[in-house]
């Protein structure tokens, strides 16, 4: 049955295509439901996201301040064929209305969420507490390297001349800091990678220096980037996160759970105060 939403039509098509996309999870969300209480959750659900999102709408073009024409032709520029992205012929237009109403539905949230504010320290502990098995670190290496980048084919027997130089040096007892300051094509920092997990680097040098232990030096080693010599500084075996390694992670989780619920209720609210109202046909 079709609705009016502050006297805007919503066809009942528009509904039966929101149920027909939310079904196949919410199925899957009331396995061992009975099937006729699932397909009444999904008209209802559907229902509701379809009012929800148009009163959304709604308030987000009723919002007298103008979104800058700048912002819109910005975005508006990353998707256009020339730079990588795609607007199909005759578009255009209807892009650009679809970044705007983007635009004004996130400046209404940041509204919404205008005072929400920092996670207490108490808060943060207490969900650490509660959550505890939830945060473990992966395995990790605290890595330094000297590298020598191949550009072009004929740059690597030059690289592997001056990587198997360095590499002397090192074994000789030189200083690896200030031989990758000196010589690496990464230079800076004495070629310190800090700490990383397994899936940060490529995997040709991942392959080398987990293999590794603390303070050993691998011999000269080719990756798509060139060629390498790797130091170990330090290696962490998996297991469970101390409260500072997850502070960060805990406090932006706790924002974000605060955010989404003051969302919420400025849907509500919205929502509330629509007319809604069914359209006999």
């Amino acid at each position: 049955m079709p609705v009016l939403v502050n006297g805007e039509r919503i066809e009942d098509q528009t509904i039966r295509e929101e149920a027909r996309a939310i079904r196949p999870k919410l199925t899957e969300a009331m396995a061992g439901e009975d099937p006729r209480t699932v397909e009444a959750r999904v008209k209802q659900w559907a229902r509701e996201n379809v009012i929800e999102r148009v009163v959304l709408q709604q308030a987000a073009w009723g919002d007298p301040e103008p979104v800058p024409a700048e912002a819109v032709e910005g975005e508006m520029a990353d998707i256009r064929p020339e730079n990588g992205g795609c607007i199909a012929p005759g578009t255009e237009e209807q892009t650009r209305k679809e970044i705007e109403l983007r635009f004004r539905i996130d400046r209404l949230f940041d509204r919404a969420c205008a005072n929400l504010s920092e996670p207490r320290n108490k808060d943060i502990t207490e969900f650490y507490r509660k959550h505890r098995e939830q945060f473990v670190l992966p395995a990790s290496v605290h890595a330094a390297h000297v590298v020598k980048n191949i550009e072009k084919p004929e740059d690597e027997a030059a690289a592997r001349e001056a990587i198997e130089a360095a590499y002397a040096e090192i074994q000789a007892g030189g200083d690896f800091a200030a031989i990758a300051d000196r010589v690496s094509d990464c230079p800076g920092n004495g070629g310190n990678l800090g700490w990383f997990p397994m899936g940060e680097m490529v995997d040709d040098f991942e392959a080398v220096v987990f293999r590794m232990q603390a303070g050993e030096i691998s011999p000269v080693f080719r990756t798509p980037f060139g060629f390498h010599v790797a130091k170990v500084i330090d290696k962490r075996e998996p297991g469970p996160a101390s409260l500072e390694d997850v502070r960060d992670r805990i406090a932006e989780a706790i924002t974000q759970e605060k955010r989404q619920k003051l969302i919420e209720q400025y849907l509500d609210k919205l929502i509330s105060s629509a007319k809604i109202e069914e359209v006999a046909e």
